[in-house]
């Protein structure tokens, strides 16, 4: 599909799913040569992020590595409200581990940095961040983004488990907002 309407938008098709699949690739591969021995808990953000977190699992070769998620929320339709809210809580003890958080986009760092100051309260012996998509320019946070897929300008995308009011997070390529 070159353009897909989700509610009241038009989206164009932007990356296609052999292109998002080979960055989740090169990440696995790095994450396994990095993260070796460390027992790492992955922590997948609900619900964007579990696309991302099935896919890049199933390449993960560290022995001990377990998946857990956590769900937040601070969108609403193309915008993030800035409040952020935990809905569903981490059901593993973090302590003494690496934990990597699993995200499907990076923009204003906002969540991310209410994930760092949370984990960071339940004496992690490491913290890495990992996200699918990365939007530096969008960044209001300065917060680390130690593994990225891919790189993108500021532009709203749907697809691979980003959705627009709950719709297109099924898609497997990325899709942006028709201007």
């Amino acid at each position: 599909m070159q353009s897909i309407t989700l509610h009241d938008k038009t989206f164009e098709l932007f990356l296609e799913a052999p292109v998002i699949d080979r960055a989740i690739g090169k990440m696995a591969e790095q994450m396994n040569r990095e993260l070796a021995g460390s027992n790492p808990l992955f922590l997948g953000i609900l619900n964007g992020a579990f696309m991302f977190a099935s896919d890049l699992m199933k390449q993960i070769t560290i022995p001990g590595s377990e998946l857990c998620f956590l769900k937040i929320a601070s969108y609403r339709g193309t915008s993030s409200g800035g409040e952020i809210r935990e809905l569903i809580g981490l059901d593993r003890d973090p302590a003494g581990r690496t934990v990597v958080i699993l995200e499907d986009v990076v923009d204003t760092g906002k969540s991310m940095q209410y994930l760092l100051e949370l984990l960071k309260q339940k004496e992690v012996e490491t913290i890495r961040v990992a996200s699918l998509f990365f939007k530096p320019k969008s960044l209001i946070c300065q917060v680390p983004v130690d593994y990225y897929g891919l790189e993108l300008e500021n532009d709203f995308v749907v697809g691979r488990g980003l959705d627009y009011d709950g719709l297109g997070r099924n898609l497997p390529d990325l899709y942006k907002l028709s201007k």
